[in-house]
């Protein structure tokens, strides 16, 4: 349920609203009471502690058909008439640049009041119990193999709160999600050392409680043979992408390239590509926090706007971008929900959410069997896109080659997969007909500003470069 600290501070946030309303065409009031978890184990240490998600703080966003304010702050003072007055006396516009400001049409909001909650069970289990769990899954990892000198288990819960409030709005959401990681470190009869992760994701304890454990003899498999691999031979090759490098390529692609804040400041390639194919004509492609269910599935974003299913591309041709609340006035655009903050006390951008390509009709074993020499790439490291000139690199923790239809027993790590974005979506030949989305990522704008996105879609073949 809503926390009791935002639940006693909706009245106070209205006031405000309506004080400050005095001197600003909108106002509007964020609050975020986010209390996050991290329980985890190895071999050498217990810890619990607060995720590094945990925050509490409102943020007060405010224009005057020439510029926004924000002015963040802890809690809401009972006293309203000082609070305004405070933040009126801390906001203005420098002189230099009043040349600079942007004059934008009135926001126009519908009238709304509405409460969102998701099941949870995160108050089911103590943090003893937790770190019990976590302990003993680490000792039956560590005894099923001699070459692992450590194993590492976590359990990271998230338990959100939100309340958004202006003069037409009052929403408020609870969610919960949960991460479980297992990671290994192992060492092979040669001498090389290398790490391993398996992870489960879901919205309440009890399904990742029930899933890590399956993920044990995975994880010593896929140590086993990152410990035998060696580097692939740089070439162009025929690739099956596994979902996680599916949903890599969405994200660095037509993820941080359609994020329409760079639209205002000419920074995002696809700008001039809308309407037009940017890939094979069998790519779609989606963007939402109501597109898919994942760690990134809120109801509404920080700009008070409902949570969107977006088409970003559709048989191969780019009909939209995302963008947030100030993006969208810019470009007279309908905000997609897509404005996140790090948090209450940084700026909203537009922001991906649940970024992936829609699943087609192909079947894996097929897709598989068309390649003669080629590799299936597995396991998302990281990955980067320049939006002005559309290069990609995508990092991929390890592939699997492919000889005569058949996967072998030969295993390259790690990969990089490189080349220009439309030649990597139009060399697209199969979307595989089943879909996956992984729910444990995080993504930065640029270097900074970290949000919770999430991984995944279809297999893909494609032609690409690899090194």
């Amino acid at each position: 349920m809503l926390s009791s600290f935002l639940s006693k501070r909706i009245k106070l946030a209205k006031d405000l609203v309506n004080e400050l309303s005095k001197h600003f065409s909108y106002v509007s009031i964020l609050g975020n009471d986010i209390k996050a978890k991290s329980i985890s184990c190895d071999r050498n240490v217990q810890s619990i502690s607060d995720g590094r998600d945990t925050e509490v703080g409102f943020v007060v966003k405010m224009n005057n058909n020439k510029a926004f304010f924000e002015y963040s702050l802890d809690d809401l003072s009972e006293n309203t008439k000082e609070e305004a007055s405070r933040i009126l006396k801390a906001i203005s516009i420098d002189e230099r640049f009043k040349s600079k400001t942007i004059e934008v049409k009135d926001i126009e909001e519908e009238k709304l009041e509405r409460d969102f909650i998701r099941e949870s069970d995160l108050d089911k289990y103590s943090d003893e119990e937790l770190l019990n769990f976590s302990i003993n899954l680490k000792n039956d990892v560590l005894k099923l193999d001699n070459h692992l000198l450590n194993v590492a288990v976590t359990i990271y819960t998230q338990d959100i709160s939100k309340i958004f409030v202006s003069k037409n709005k009052t929403l408020t959401q609870n969610y919960t999600w949960v991460n479980g990681y297992l990671r290994a470190i192992y060492k092979s009869n040669s001498g090389k050392v290398v790490s391993g992760r398996e992870g489960s994701y879901s919205n309440k304890l009890s399904d990742v409680i029930k899933d890590l454990p399956l993920h044990k003899q995975a994880l010593i498999d896929k140590c086993y043979h990152l410990s035998i691999a060696h580097p692939i031979e740089p070439g162009v090759y025929d690739v099956i992408c596994d979902p996680t490098i599916s949903g890599l390529i969405a994200h660095e692609a037509f993820g941080h390239g359609v994020e329409m804040d760079q639209f205002v400041k000419d920074r995002a390639l696809a700008k001039k590509y809308v309407n037009d194919y940017v890939a094979s004509k069998i790519v779609n492609m989606k963007d939402g926090a109501a597109s898919a269910f994942s760690v990134a599935s809120y109801f509404f974003d920080d700009d008070g706007i409902l949570a969107h299913d977006t088409q970003i591309i559709k048989n191969g041709i780019l009909v939209s971008g995302i963008c947030d609340l100030v993006s969208s006035l810019q470009l007279n655009f309908t905000p997609t929900g897509n404005g996140r903050r790090e948090s209450y006390k940084r700026k909203a951008y537009t922001r991906m959410t649940n970024t992936f390509f829609e699943k087609g009709n192909d079947k894996l074993s097929d897709m598989i069997k068309s390649i003669k020499h080629g590799y299936m790439l597995f396991e998302t490291n990281n990955g980067m896109e320049d939006p002005k000139n559309w290069a990609i690199q995508c990092v991929c923790e390890y592939g699997i080659e492919i000889v005569d239809g058949k996967l072998t027993d030969n295993y390259v790590s790690p990969v990089v997969m490189s080349g220009y974005v439309p030649d990597l979506l139009k060399s697209i030949s199969m979307v595989s007909d089943d879909f996956k989305i992984i729910g444990s990522g995080s993504c930065g704008k640029g270097y900074k500003e970290w949000v919770r996105v999430s991984d995944g879609g279809p297999a893909l073949k494609a032609r690409v470069k690899l090194a």
